[in-house]
């Protein structure tokens, strides 16, 4: 570790507004922030309907932004803290936003039929060729977490000429052994649903301390979420099978993510082994792994101003170039910001691209591996 540098954003930044657990329990506030700008549509793909929402139209060559959500969750209880944030429309408005829900998991839902077999993750990530090809895009970057992190990277894999980049938050490679199946099973006999879900996304010491953050999304996910879809679409998530990658050099023909990704955990979430696996797995030098100093198993709802200033350095280095004005030194209105595509390389690593004025803050730290061949490992942990 003695080549390793800890990054910290400039102090200026606005890095984290604060938002009172007390505040998610408003689901006026949760859900219906910020809606009237998104277009409601239903799509046919091979495995049945998806329910995704848009904001703006594809400019362009510039990719569009596709969310997929964790389990137990859907669009609006994942992302919404982090997409209403205000830097983060900075961002966000230069480009096409389309959050998909996994099927049946959206508010309103109606509950399957009695026999209805819910898609695998392969058939999930699968039907989001339909979604791309519907709205006319060239591209996507993607944003996922947990259970969606997973699908994204398996479309990323089947389809990856669609794939510009990928954020992938508490993502797990790896399948369900028996033991683990087990666990959950037993699991499932003696805790109700949202309380088993709520395992899956918080560690034990944020369900023993961080009460109120808990509990608003325990009343969320047993009131907002159709329970019997969730079941099926829990039990398909602990059916899944390895991602099966390897870092390439490491296998004959070994099978990777070929974009540029950014990988995110928080420093006390129960995801985070997974994650440093995945890490192990991937190109370094087209992967950057965020780590979160005092962050847990939701860092788009705890920390968002983070999760936004490391979101703006991943597309720096694909090439994209934002200027936002810091808001506390410009002492009047906020300027538009600023988003233009440099030049588009599939391969670039994520420090290949330069600001506008030659100076853009570094996006990672660089750590020498000795046992990756002498190649170059990415790591970015946050402390602010």
């Amino acid at each position: 570790m003695a080549g390793l540098q800890e990054l910290r954003f400039p102090e200026e930044k606005p890095l984290l507004r604060g938002q009172d657990a007390a505040e998610l329990e408003n689901s006026d506030t949760f859900l219906l922030a910020m809606d009237t700008d998104w277009k409601e549509h239903d799509i046919e793909t091979p495995y049945g309907l998806l329910h995704v929402v848009i904001r703006g139209s594809p400019k362009g060559n510039r990719p569009a932004i596709l969310t997929y959500h964790d389990v137990g969750l859907n669009h609006k209880l994942c992302f919404n803290t982090f997409f209403n944030f205000e830097d983060m429309q900075e961002i966000t408005k230069h480009f096409v936003v389309c959050h998909v829900d996994a099927p049946g998991q959206q508010v309103g839902a109606s509950q399957f039929p009695q026999g209805y077999q819910f898609p695998s993750m392969e058939q999930l990530a699968a039907m989001l060729p339909s979604v791309v090809q519907h709205f006319g895009f060239k591209y996507v970057i993607g944003i996922g977490v947990g259970a969606g992190a997973y699908v994204l990277a398996k479309f990323a894999l089947i389809f990856p000429d669609l794939v510009e980049g990928l954020v992938l938050m508490n993502i797990d490679p790896n399948g369900k052994g028996w033991i683990d199946w087990a666990a959950t099973k037993l699991s499932g006999l003696t805790s109700t649903l949202p309380d088993t879900v709520l395992t899956h996304l918080f560690s034990q010491e944020e369900l023993v301390s961080n009460t109120e953050l808990v509990q608003s999304y325990r009343q969320q996910i047993g009131n907002v979420v159709n329970q019997a879809n969730l079941q099926l679409f829990w039990n398909m998530y602990n059916s899944r099978r390895d991602l099966d990658i390897n870092r390439p050099g490491t296998v004959p023909n070994a099978k990777t993510l070929r974009c540029p990704v950014m990988l995110v955990v928080g420093d006390n979430a129960p995801a985070e082994d997974g994650v440093v696996e995945c890490n192990s797995k991937l190109d370094p030098t087209t992967t950057t792994f965020l780590k979160m100093a005092d962050s847990g198993g939701l860092p788009q709802v705890t920390q968002p101003g983070k999760l936004t200033e490391a979101f703006k350095y991943f597309l720096q280095g694909m090439g994209y170039i934002a200027y936002l004005k810091d808001r506390r030194l410009s002492g009047g209105a906020v300027p538009s910001a600023s988003m233009t595509r440099l030049a588009r390389s599939r391969t670039a690593s994520l420090t290949s691209a330069s600001s506008v004025d030659g100076s853009r803050p570094q996006a990672c730290t660089h750590s020498e591996s000795s046992e990756g061949l002498g190649q170059v490992n990415h790591t970015m942990e946050v402390s602010c």
